[in-house]
């Protein structure tokens, strides 16, 4: 089919009787679940008393933003419904999307307790066998990797997912072993020869053990100070595979690291590059070339209505191999409705086979779709 624009950042809020009714029978009574909160809105439940926060701006697309408050029937469907979803991306000219999940996104955060391994498992076969099930060309589902129950139990789970058709596998920005770790080789190696991306998403994922974590919710201004600080998290993450030679290694490996825009690169580049020509003489480097020829070739971002990025494409081409179009549905940043508006005015200018790419040909390259 032919694909104009492709969101490569959309996100699932799971229905809320998922894991109540479609996990193993032993772990039901530790489901997630749906309930009402103190403030009148439904939320997530992991203890089946309390509800820490609910629903807000994971969920505000086509309604005001707020931090917390709906109920479950004031979201969108196309949180939770694949041909809803689909239908909210048709009324925008999105022609595809890319899914990162939400709720069972806390399994990473359980080491390697079994429970996790199901939440995982289970949000794994809901989102083939149902959720992309409406159009499974036009919805990209990103199946969660259980990084932290040993390698056999990760390529069995890779292997699994790729025989349902997956088209990239997501994994956290937090794992337990560091992935500069050569322990890692297996797992990179065997999604390299699939064909398929690893996608992580800005600091999501695992345990992250910065101040701003612990005060998100509880300090005004460091939620949304932490909304910015997370554009630019992608740096530490990237720069590290691409230092330690995890690239060298696996020249076809392949990650995207969502929501991060692009208007840093070229900083990031330069120092990159200047960083390896000042100290590769000491230092050891497992690799040869520039650093920066990894970009668009194994690095990739997602981006939203970045504008000094889409205007910084016009001085450094690389950068429109390098960016994904997205519109972060259904979260309180996002690009819909009025997805054509921002397209228009943020690619204003910008070379048209730079735009092409960067709206849907490096997606369409990315996720192999046809």
């Amino acid at each position: 089919m032919q694909y104009n624009v492709i969101s490569a950042d959309n996100h699932i809020l799971e229905p809320r009787d998922l894991f109540t009714t479609r996990l193993p029978k032993e772990y039901r009574d530790r489901a997630p679940r749906v309930m009402r909160g103190e403030d009148g809105g439904d939320g997530w439940s992991w203890d089946g008393k309390t509800v820490d926060r609910t629903l807000g701006i994971e969920a505000t697309a086509g309604r005001a933003v707020k931090i917390s408050g709906y109920t479950w029937d004031e979201i969108l469907p196309g949180n939770y419904d694949g041909a809803a979803h689909l239908a909210d991306m048709q009324q925008e000219g999105v022609d595809a999307a890319v899914l990162f999940p939400s709720v069972p996104l806390m399994a990473w955060s359980m080491h390697d307790d079994p429970y996790a391994l199901a939440l995982m498992q289970t949000f794994n076969d809901w989102v083939f066998d149902d959720f992309c099930a409406a159009d499974p060309k036009r919805l990209i589902a990103l199946p969660m990797m259980p990084v932290h129950h040993g390698m056999d139990v990760l390529l069995a789970e890779l292997d699994r997912v790729l025989k349902k058709g997956a088209r990239a596998v997501h994994i956290p920005v937090f794992p337990d072993k560091p992935y500069i770790d050569t322990y890692w080789d297996p797992f990179w190696a065997a999604v390299a020869d699939a064909g398929v991306p690893l996608c992580i998403h800005r600091t999501s994922g695992g345990i992250d053990t910065s101040t701003k974590a612990n005060f998100q919710f509880k300090v005004p201004g460091v939620n949304v100070a932490g909304t910015v600080i997370r554009f630019f998290s992608g740096v530490e993450p990237l720069t590290l595979m691409i230092f330690t030679g995890v690239f060298t290694r696996h020249p076809k490996l392949k990650i995207m690291d969502a929501e991060v825009n692009f208007g840093w690169i070229p900083y990031w580049k330069q120092q990159m590059d200047q960083s390896f020509e000042q100290q590769k003489g000491w230092a050891k480097f497992p690799f040869e070339t520039k650093p920066s020829e990894t970009l668009g070739k194994n690095v990739f971002v997602s981006v939203l209505d970045d504008k000094i990025g889409f205007d910084l494409v016009k001085l450094d081409p690389q950068m429109a191999d390098v960016a994904l179009f997205s519109i972060d549905y259904p979260h309180s940043v996002c690009l819909w409705p009025n997805t054509a508006k921002y397209i228009e005015e943020s690619t204003a200018g910008v070379d048209p086979v730079a735009k092409q790419k960067i709206l849907s040909g490096n997606a369409v390259k990315l996720f192999n779709l046809d």
